[in-house]
């Protein structure tokens, strides 16, 4: 049994990869570019909006370690513009980044785990749930993945196949650069948080782990955020 990481060459991906190998799991590292991955993990180079391709590889995946315990979407997007900004292009692309990579791997791990059970873990955001300028696009996204998870929890739960959502806030990773390349921006971003500081990507990917272990939980969201959606500080 192993586990199968889509987006894996995100700041976020990569370190659950290392987290599980680090485990003694084995691993399959999906995505367009994986530096750094080739010696901890399995790596394929997939198009996670691709249905097909999606299937394809948990079937490879499944051949390969006797069944998977656990699937992860990270793949993901972040574009920062109101909405009167934003090109038709620039949505579909956010959606298909963010909800449609998230729907296939739904769709394909749920029907590999239909015997065996298992947990998918997608990836949300605080702005699914709090009211951001400027996010328009991505908390629609997000907002989608929230209501995938519920959903198809209640589908899949008689199949013993479990499905949760990581929801971040801002996170120090590669994806975040725009913000956090910044000095002004990344310290007014810092201070939105109440404890404080912008997450690392180590902090989220802990959750990401916790989720696919966790047998009993299914249907959650969980805010690993600073608080930002959730607490007012003074």
């Amino acid at each position: 049994m192993g586990f199968v990481i889509f987006g894996a060459g995100g700041g976020i991906g990569s370190e659950v990869v290392r987290l599980l190998a680090g485990a003694g799991w084995p691993v399959m590292a999906v995505g367009r570019k994986l530096p750094g991955l080739e010696s901890v993990a399995n790596c394929r180079s997939v198009d996670a909006t691709d249905f097909d391709a999606v299937e394809g590889t948990l079937s490879e995946a499944y051949s390969l370690f006797g069944g998977v315990k656990g699937v992860v979407n990270c793949a993901g997007s972040l574009i920062l513009k109101p909405a009167h900004l934003t090109s038709r292009s620039e949505l579909e692309a956010t959606l298909a980044a963010n909800l449609v990579t998230a729907f296939a791997v739904v769709r394909a791990g749920a029907r590999r785990m239909q015997e065996q059970g298992g947990s998918i873990v997608l990836m949300s955001s605080a702005a699914a749930s709090l009211g951001l300028a400027n996010h328009e696009a991505i908390a629609a996204a997000k907002a989608g993945v929230e209501g995938l998870v519920r959903s198809a929890a209640a589908t899949y739960a008689s199949w013993n196949v479990r499905i949760n959502a990581v929801a971040p806030g801002l996170v120090d990773t590669p994806l975040a650069t725009p913000v956090t390349s910044r000095p002004a921006s990344f310290q007014a971003a810092s201070k939105l948080h109440p404890l404080g500081r912008v997450g690392s990507a180590l902090e989220v990917a802990r959750a990401v782990v916790f989720l696919l272990e966790q047998s009993w939980l299914t249907g959650q969201v969980l805010g690993v955020d600073g608080g930002l959606a959730r607490v007012r500080s003074r």
